[in-house]
């Protein structure tokens, strides 16, 4: 299993820790961030793929932003995926 780190941005989040099991998300947790939210998304994506989890989360906005802690997440997979 890998682990992997990325600095979000323009987030309320900092950062985001996962690691990938093959293309399987396991182990998310994002520094700082509303905890209620990100917690979820943590939990929501344990044991998704890292193809799903993108197609679900990337692109999602917040308060008009262009970005959110999900979208985040999903640059933060495609970018491991690499």
């Amino acid at each position: 299993m890998e682990s992997y780190s990325y600095k979000t941005r323009g987030t309320c989040s900092r950062e985001i820790r996962f690691k990938l099991d093959g293309d399987i998300i396991r182990n998310v947790e994002f520094d700082m961030g509303c905890q209620g939210n990100t917690t979820g998304i943590s939990r929501l994506v344990e044991g998704m793929s890292i193809d799903e989890a993108i197609s679900r989360l990337e692109g999602i906005d917040c308060r008009g932003r262009g970005t959110s802690c999900p979208d985040q997440l999903a640059c933060a997979l495609k970018q491991a995926k690499k």
